[in-house]
């Protein structure tokens, strides 16, 4: 009998193997391309900047594909990561079986695998993204005995040729539908082709920001995923973006994952939900409610929040996103259901009861409890977020904030239950800690933080460097003063980041 796991699961390699995809070795690899007729096998790496890397082969022997799923290829370190000198720059990369998926978009039959890095000792890279999260899951596992799930919200901005039929409202394009919505089939079909890549979608709509000018429309959408392991969650995050950039292309259209791409209009964020399991259960709940190790949590990622924007909020357009009044987050606090705090935790279907029954009187299944489903949103990361760093860093918040002695009371200080931005609020608002403003600052609170991060060896001090460098290289400590009411500046600074995150 065929696990419904695996009989709904969209990814043909899953459907052909029958068997889900942890599973997978390469014997289930190599039978897959000879019963499909795959002509040609392509290695997906990170780079330093976050984008998947491409090592493309032909297969031409099974002996050739063989060697080339068992031993992986090298390649030049140097040119991958800034931190990597060209005199010892040689790496292994090295297949992840269980992330095979076919390409949606070669017309000649090509399977893709991410890669791991390895050293010349064929010991994972240190230095890795993709081992840095590995390390920073297996340090918090051994500090609290829990596992860590992640899912995000990937929004993204659609820039097409404006169209004049059905028009849609400035900054009023929240789940709109078609023809309103214009690039709602390219959201579906970039969706189809993520599920197939693997990715565990949980849905997927326009978002508010719908811009216009004299020749173009810019149209928000937003794609949110369902929460995996952590390091299943940051690997399906890349590949949506690499699949909805090669959509737009497609479409003959330009896809942004930019923070802001105009002042005054929403932003794109890429916020994330966090789990924390014990064995299979949520332990974010207890009771009906938000859990002891939940607000500890919290507390972590509170704490570690201003050096957490060096991880996800990487460019200067990331801190013209962070104003107030554009349900993006500014200040350090955490609240339910509020969408003016950093941390939230939403609507997790605790204590509601039957509510399909309600809207169906002739069901007659007894009903099920959906409590396991609550989560914590860290809301300030956008797209520019080197996404592996990110949930390490996310990973390391936690475990800190379930170590720390302070964490109820400090959780207990900033939380708040009202708009902080509305004007009658303004007294705790101006009470509450700030994010950073610029790359520079963000700088500053990673080097101060780097011993809880570099804790057990999760980021190498070479990373932490390495990163803290290229935020202060924009030297943009003055942004908000430098560009304040200039939009041709502001524009020359959105066409250069445009495809940098």
């Amino acid at each position: 009998m065929v696990n419904d796991s695996i009989a709904l699961n969209p990814n043909p390699v899953t459907q052909h193997l029958g068997k889900p995809p942890e599973e997978f070795t390469k014997k289930d690899l190599i039978k897959f391309i000879e019963d499909n007729n795959i002509k040609a096998v392509n290695f997906r790496h990170l780079g330093g900047d976050g984008r998947l890397k491409t090592l493309n082969f032909v297969i031409s022997s099974k002996p050739q594909l063989d060697r080339v799923l068992s031993a992986g290829e090298r390649v030049d370190g140097s040119s991958l990561f800034s931190y990597i000198d060209s005199a010892s720059s040689d790496l292994y990369i090295v297949p992840r079986y269980k992330t095979a998926f076919v390409n949606p978009f070669s017309t000649t039959p090509t399977l893709e695998l991410l890669c791991s890095y390895y050293t010349k000792d064929g010991t994972p890279l240190p230095s890795s993204p993709e081992n840095i999260l590995k390390k920073a899951n297996q340090s918090l596992l051994k500090s609290t005995g829990l596992t860590f799930q992640a899912m995000g919200e990937l929004e993204y901005y659609v820039i097409a040729n404006k169209q004049s039929q059905y028009p849609a409202t400035t900054q009023k394009g929240y789940q709109e539908s078609a023809p309103f919505c214009k690039w709602e089939t390219l959201r579906y079909e970039a969706m189809q082709a993520i599920a197939k890549a693997g990715g565990r979608i949980k849905y997927g709509h326009s978002e508010v920001g719908h811009i216009f000018n004299e020749e173009h429309e810019m149209e928000q959408n937003e794609i949110e995923f369902l929460p995996v392991p952590v390091e299943d969650a940051a690997d399906q995050l890349v590949i949506a973006k690499w699949i909805l950039r090669m959509m737009g292309h497609k479409h003959g259209v330009v896809v942004t994952f930019a923070p802001k791409i105009l002042v005054g209009h929403a932003g794109s964020g890429l916020h994330v939900h966090t789990k924390l399991m014990n064995n299979g259960t949520n332990a974010l709940i207890n009771g009906g409610g938000l859990s002891e190790t939940a607000r500890k949590a919290i507390a972590g990622y509170l704490r570690l929040a201003p050096s957490l924007t060096a991880l996800g909020n990487t460019v200067p357009l990331s801190f013209l996103r962070l104003v107030p009044h554009q349900e993006s987050p500014t200040n350090i606090c955490w609240g339910d259901r509020n969408r003016s705090v950093l941390v939230r935790v939403p609507l997790g279907w605790l204590n509601v009861g039957n509510m399909a029954k309600d809207a169906n009187p002739q069901e007659t299944d007894e009903p099920t409890a959906f409590s396991d489903s609550q989560t914590v949103e860290f809301r300030c990361p956008d797209g520019s977020a080197n996404i592996h760093l990110l949930m390490a860093g996310l990973a390391v918040a936690a475990r800190h904030g379930l170590e720390m002695e302070n964490a109820l009371e400090l959780a207990k200080k900033l939380y708040v239950d009202v708009n902080i931005f509305a004007d009658e609020n303004n007294q705790i608002q101006q009470a509450l800690p700030q994010l950073p403003s610029s790359c520079w600052d963000s700088a500053e609170c990673l080097i101060k933080d780097r011993q809880i991060y570099e804790k057990d060896n999760v980021f190498p001090p070479t990373v932490i460097d390495g990163l803290a460098k290229i935020l202060k290289s924009y030297n943009d400590n003055d942004l908000s003063q430098r560009f304040y009411g200039k939009n041709d500046e502001i524009q020359k600074l959105v066409d250069r980041y445009l495809h940098f995150a």
